[in-house]
């Protein structure tokens, strides 16, 4: 099997014996290469990387996903650095690649996107067992959700379900939300919920609150990440807008690599009501 990134780069695996040092800057999958079992290979990840937490306590810090501290890197001399597109900026890709041998970029836009993801990873560092474990309980987690869903439908006597509009928000002070060409977008599709389709070109654009918006919509989500909202949030914004908000779990709808098999499972609970 090629081993082939994002942006089309192929990736060899390495060798029996190689040195091997990662940094992580991708929240999401250094939680998957720990699931994978390379928590010993990894040197550096950001201050956003906070699962598992016991194990990467003892991974150093090189800052964030944007603002990352080059120095503190070089000097923990990777052999692989992991990158996403959205997360972070191709400058500073473009530099740490010069002095870091291989960089693999990743960019999962869909849920169905997590096998090949798992896939890439164990391939490259030696875990294709690992790797194919973990596929197995994505497609297992998958096939749960749509025979859950496939029983609601039976049980509501529709013949599939109906669209459920949603405008999903991810900061506020500006406002902002999310594409539907977007990770987020496309998990909530698994359930039926249709995101508001935006005007704007950008990925995660900028929007205000009136009449016509609320009226394209049936139901505000409020994600607890990146930014931090609340129940006094949820509060607060179904007294301004009178709409139903409800706020959820942003890693569980917006982190793929492992965590997405929980998330399939977080799904169908929000498609019950429970979420």
């Amino acid at each position: 099997m090629q081993l082939i990134d994002a942006i089309g780069r192929k990736h060899g695996q390495i060798g029996a014996g190689e040195p091997c040092r990662i940094v992580s800057l991708v929240p999401s999958i250094t939680e998957l290469l720990c699931d994978l079992g390379l928590s010993s290979l990894i040197v550096g990840r950001t201050g956003f990387c906070i699962h598992p937490q016991q194990v990467v306590a003892n991974i150093p810090k090189v800052g964030g996903t944007k603002d990352v501290n080059a120095q503190k890197i070089r000097q923990l001399a990777p052999t692989h650095l992991v990158v996403n597109m959205d997360e972070n900026e191709k400058p500073t890709v473009d530099a740490l690649s010069s002095f870091i041998p291989n960089v693999i970029v990743t960019h999962p836009v869909s849920p169905l996107d997590n096998p090949p993801l798992f896939r890439l990873m164990g391939g490259v560092f030696g875990c294709e067992n690992e790797a194919e474990a973990l596929c197995a309980q994505f497609d297992t987690a998958l096939q749960r959700l749509l025979h859950k869903l496939q029983l609601n439908e039976v049980s509501q006597q529709r013949g599939k379900l109906m669209p459920h509009r949603v405008l999903y928000c991810i900061w506020q002070d500006p406002w902002m939300t999310v594409s539907r060409d977007t990770y987020i977008a496309r998990m909530l599709e698994l359930i039926g919920w249709q995101h508001l389709i935006s005007d704007s070109t950008a990925r995660y654009p900028v929007f205000q609150w009136n009449e016509e918006l609320l009226a394209n919509i049936d139901e505000v989500i409020l994600s607890s990440e990146p930014y931090r909202f609340t129940d006094q949030h949820v509060d607060a914004l179904e007294r301004q807008i009178g709409k139903p908000v409800r706020l959820v779990d942003g890693e569980m709808l917006s982190w793929y690599g492992s965590r997405a098999i929980k998330g399939l499972a977080y799904l169908g609970q929000l498609a019950e009501g429970k979420g």
